[in-house]
């Protein structure tokens, strides 16, 4: 398609103004030998109750740390009843999870993880005392600072690790960008006005909104995920939560009506990795999530005003999911980001009870 001289001097424009608005995402700084711990760690199953989950059950690096699925799996004997989110950048987020509802730091969003019974259902006194049993962990924790292994260390070791998943090589940060794509942006930024809640070098302005996103069935037809929604409710204060056949959202952060069905904005880094989208996994591709969008959102009554149908072209559609593309780099199914060594077996200590190290 030949470009009018208006809308080229426009993506002129915009192209010079990417670096200081939405460019490439500063990658942390962190300890590289912590982060190798934290990176053992995380592709260990021992780090769970009955050993049969890690963090990267859920979070797998040739899908930016997705698992694929509309809903997630869970420990033994229940089963998810939400959508696995990105860790693609995920030490710069503002608060974690679908709800925002963990909001310190990853030392306790990876405290909640392995703790969480419907997740990884570990004692973490009893994760301790795993640790201390593998030598390979005994010199990667002095190695990395922390004394012998414990628990606090293991924490910060993951959130270590969990820090340096950054993206790269996106062709909207390396200037690759197909001239679709360019064209794409444009209506992001304009037409379709994404950058509403699709802010900054991670396209997020980590805040809850309703979008009308319909209800996954799923999740209550299924007596694992119902089981696991009910216990999750019932924790959060959540009212009524036996009859409650809709997932609440940021409502758990603050129990006001207006909250209801809220959910965090996602990043919109490396998109085309992590399908199926939104919470819960209903709409399966990008072209589903930007018809969703031009027809104005989901009907819910407590829907964001600012969703309206777009009218946008069938060719403007094309363009805009070529841009959303364009946001995905450098797959992190690579040595930075993934454990290669098969040294998790270790001889049981006899009587470790009064065994000392």
């Amino acid at each position: 398609m030949r470009l009018t001289a208006s809308i080229a001097a426009l993506l002129l424009a915009t192209t010079a103004a990417w670096s200081a608005d939405q460019g490439p995402v500063t990658p942390l700084e962190v300890n590289a030998e912590l982060a190798e711990l934290g990176k053992r760690l995380f592709y260990d199953t021992r780090l769970s109750g009955d050993t049969n989950l890690s963090c990267a059950s859920c979070h797998q690096p040739d899908l930016a740390f997705t698992d694929g699925e509309a809903l997630s799996t869970a420990y033994s004997g229940s089963e998810g009843f939400r959508n696995t989110p990105t860790l693609a950048n995920v030490g710069q987020r503002a608060a974690w999870m679908h709800d925002g509802r963990l909001g310190t730091n990853l030392n306790d969003v990876s405290r909640e993880m392995i703790t969480e019974d419907y997740i990884m259902n570990m004692d973490m006194r009893m994760m301790q005392e795993r640790l201390k049993q593998d030598p390979v962990y005994v010199k990667m924790f002095k190695a990395a600072g922390k004394g012998e292994p414990s628990n606090g260390g293991a924490r910060s070791a993951l959130q270590e690790f969990l820090k340096s998943i950054a993206s790269s090589g996106a062709p909207f940060d390396t200037g690759e960008m197909s001239e679709a794509a360019k064209r794409g942006y444009v209506n992001f930024k304009g037409k379709a006005g994404c950058t509403d809640c699709h802010s900054g070098d991670r396209f997020t302005d980590d805040q809850p909104y309703n979008i009308g996103v319909p209800n996954n069935p799923d999740i209550w037809s299924d007596p694992l995920r119902h089981q696991t929604f009910v216990g999750y409710a019932k924790f959060m204060g959540v009212e009524n939560y036996m009859n409650i056949r809709e997932d609440l959202g940021a409502y758990v952060r603050d129990h006001k009506e207006g909250s209801k069905r809220t959910f965090m904005t996602p990043t919109l880094r490396e998109l085309t990795y992590t399908a199926p989208y939104m919470h819960n996994g209903m709409l399966a591709t990008l072209e589903d999530v930007v018809e969703f969008y031009n027809q104005g959102g989901g009907d819910d009554p407590n829907k964001d005003p600012r969703l309206k149908p777009l009218g946008l072209t069938r060719g403007e559609k094309a363009d805009l999911v070529e841009f959303l593309k364009s946001l995905s780099g450098t797959s992190y199914n690579q040595p930075a980001y993934v454990w290669e060594q098969d040294d998790y077996e270790y001889e049981v200590v006899p009587d470790w009870k009064n065994a000392t190290n």
